[in-house]
C-alpha cells in the first residue's frame, strides 16, 4: 500500500491524482479570446463607472469627469456643501451581437458617482461645463477666516 503523500494527509483527499484530469471550463471560453470585461466582473455593481479628478486651488475645488457618449443635459449634478453626486446614462447604438464582441471595455447603462469634497463649498456660485467629453464642475470654497462688520441699525 502506497503512503499517502501530505497534500493528501492535510487535505483529505484519497488519492491526488485522481483530480489530474479534471479541467474547469467556461461555456463562453473561447481559445485565444481574453474574457470580456464583464465576464471578469460579473459582481461590479451598474453606476461605478464614471472616472474622476478631484483638485483643489487656495479658492476652488474642481472635479473633471469624462461624459464621452453622454448628454449633457441628461446628467444630473447634485450639490451640498459638503458633497457631489454626479448621474447620468449612456446609451449604446447595438452594431453588433453580444457574441461577435472579442473585447469590450466600455461602459454602457447608467452610472452614479458622489464625491465627499475635502472642504465646504459655496452651492449657489458653483458652474459646471463641457467641453469635448469632458464634465468640469467649479466648486468655489467658502472662506472661513473671512469677516465683515455689521451696521447696527436704530428704529
Amino acid at each position: 500500500m502506497k503512503k499517502p503523500s501530505f497534500l493528501s494527509r492535510l487535505t483529505g483527499a484519497s488519492d491526488v491524482e485522481e483530480y489530474d484530469d479534471y479541467e474547469v471550463e467556461s461555456p463562453r471560453e473561447t481559445p485565444g479570446r481574453p474574457p470580456l470585461r464583464h465576464e471578469m466582473d460579473a459582481d461590479m455593481e451598474s453606476g461605478n463607472e464614471l472616472a474622476v479628478d478631484v483638485y483643489q486651488t487656495p479658492d476652488l475645488i474642481v472635479i473633471k469627469a469624462f461624459i464621452s457618449g453622454v448628454q449633457p443635459n441628461t446628467i444630473d449634478v447634485s450639490l451640498t456643501r459638503e458633497m457631489v453626486t454626479i448621474s447620468g446614462t449612456r446609451e449604446e447604438e447595438k452594431e453588433s451581437e453580444e457574441d461577435g464582441y472579442y473585447q469590450r471595455e466600455l461602459y454602457w447603462g447608467s452610472f452614479s458617482r458622489t464625491i465627499l469634497l475635502p472642504e465646504e463649498v459655496d452651492v449657489d456660485v458653483a458652474e459646471a461645463t463641457e467641453k469635448h467629453g469632458v464634465l468640469m464642475i467649479r466648486l468655489p470654497k467658502i472662506n472661513k477666516k473671512r469677516q465683515t462688520k455689521l451696521k447696527i441699525r436704530t428704529r
